[in-house]
């Protein structure tokens, strides 16, 4: 007679088998607007977007969670079972690539998420710029810039779209930032020079006022102490070779008073 195996299976094995094939069994699935898979949502900024969650095909009362990111949103007793809705208010870029994630309390492996694709024209971080420069120093002017979507950057000079001269100018840009790096400044290079971030949603720009000035000569620390040092000393060797000559001249000044 065959002898039959035994196999010890943990406890929390069959219970987590259980949860799952009830899941299957009964079709249970969430759906976040309508959508029962992972989507992105594209928005304006808005004052605000509402997300709502629904249990599908439930047999019971299923409790709801949503997240923000890796953060739980905290809900009221009111808005967990079956259907849960959440408000983002206001809509901003800050918002943009945030994804909100929509789980079910039993068995968090059932879940939709939504990542948000908010579009807003160029902003520019800062206002103009004035700046003062030597002849012969290097500069770099700077635009900050955000937008989505992407927006392209154009720089002028003096409402003319700049030239890059070779081995003087250097464009160097990121998806946020360009910057206009010019070598060796010159008299020449005096001007407003102008970044304009353009996209399909609008433009943005910044002005940086040029002033290049003349080059400031400068001395050499050491040159100079060592020549304040040849001048004290001419004099006092003047005075020590001297010293007869003067002494002579303060007795018969004296003399003469009397």
């Amino acid at each position: 007679m065959a002898q039959r195996s035994s196999l010890t299976v943990p406890y929390e094995v069959p219970v987590l088998a259980v949860c799952f094939l009830a899941c299957i069994a009964t079709g249970l699935e969430l759906s976040v607007n309508n959508h029962i898979g992972d989507f992105d949502l594209t928005t304006a900024r808005v004052p605000s977007l509402s997300l709502s969650c629904l249990a599908q095909n439930s047999s019971q009362a299923e409790e709801l969670l949503w997240y923000r990111g890796e953060g739980k949103v905290d809900l009221k007793d009111g808005n967990k079972v079956n259907i849960s809705n959440i408000c983002i208010s206001p809509v901003t870029e800050s918002d943009n690539s945030v994804t909100f994630t929509c789980r079910l309390a039993r068995d968090q492996s059932v879940q939709v998420s939504v990542t948000l694709d908010v579009q807003f024209p160029p902003q520019l971080t800062e206002e103009e710029e004035s700046i003062q420069a030597e002849e012969e120093k290097d500069i770099t002017l700077t635009c900050n810039a955000k937008a989505n979507p992407q927006a392209l950057t154009t720089w002028y000079k003096n409402n003319t779209t700049l030239t890059l001269q070779q081995n003087r100018y250097q464009l160097h840009q990121t998806s946020e930032v360009s910057q206009l790096a010019i070598q060796k400044v010159q008299k020449s290079d005096n001007g407003t020079y102008t970044c304009v971030v353009k996209s399909d949603l609008g433009e943005g720009r910044k002005d940086f006022h040029l002033i290049v000035e003349d080059k400031k000569l400068v001395f050499p620390k050491e040159a100079v102490i060592a020549a304040v040092v040849v001048v004290t000393l001419t004099v006092l060797f003047g005075i020590v070779a001297r010293k007869d000559k003067i002494f002579k001249c303060f007795k018969r000044s004296s003399e003469t008073a009397l």
